[in-house]
């Protein structure tokens, strides 16, 4: 039997201030399954929290996205504890909505609760959509967030997303955001 050898795309490392983003790990299952325990971290998920099988799933997700499409989600760790801290990325999962996201990249975050209010995700969001900007060019890009997700909305709108839909998405409201392009300058964290 013949073995032949694939070579499988380096998740990019990010590097900012404070944080590194990189690519997934087994060893971040752990505290992201005790991280997506806190009801503060799956309020706007869902009302419970997932199972270890679907954290695991989402983790294989992410790190899997990156073969598949090129881009994907990083793991967030803070460079001063070391500690995973959640996930920011693109993706494309094909969810069906009204309206359609098409082809167009979505971008996403997730942090622990107790990091909000330090400028953590505005950090991460910033680096991600700069590589996003060297690697798409200057396209459309989407999120969803649920209009009851103030932080994530003012995150959003930080960078300049715009909301131009709602809809429902697994029997939760949310609100469909784009920008158009990368602007010149970012705002200060």
């Amino acid at each position: 039997m013949n073995s032949t050898s694939v070579a499988l795309p380096a998740v990019p490392v990010l590097d900012t201030s404070r944080l590194v983003l990189r690519g997934f790990r087994a060893d971040d299952f752990e505290p992201w399954f005790a991280l997506s325990r806190t009801p503060a971290y799956h309020r706007y998920f869902g009302p419970e929290a997932m199972p270890a099988e679907e954290v695991w799933k989402l983790l294989l997700r992410s790190a899997g996205h990156w073969v598949v499409m090129g881009y994907g989600f990083w793991a967030v760790e803070e460079k001063a504890s070391g500690r995973f801290i959640g996930a920011v990325g693109f993706l494309s999962l094909k969810r069906e909505l009204s309206p359609p996201l098409g082809d167009t990249p979505e971008i996403g975050w997730v942090l622990d609760p107790a990091v909000h209010g330090q400028g953590f995700a505005s950090e991460a969001v910033a680096a991600v959509l700069a590589w996003g900007h060297a690697h798409f060019g200057l396209v459309r890009t989407v999120c969803i967030i649920h209009p009851d997700n103030a932080p994530s909305m003012k995150v959003a709108a930080r960078f300049g997303y715009r909301e131009y839909a709602r809809t429902t998405y697994h029997d939760q409201p949310i609100v469909l955001l784009e920008r158009d392009a990368l602007p010149a300058a970012w705002p200060e964290n």
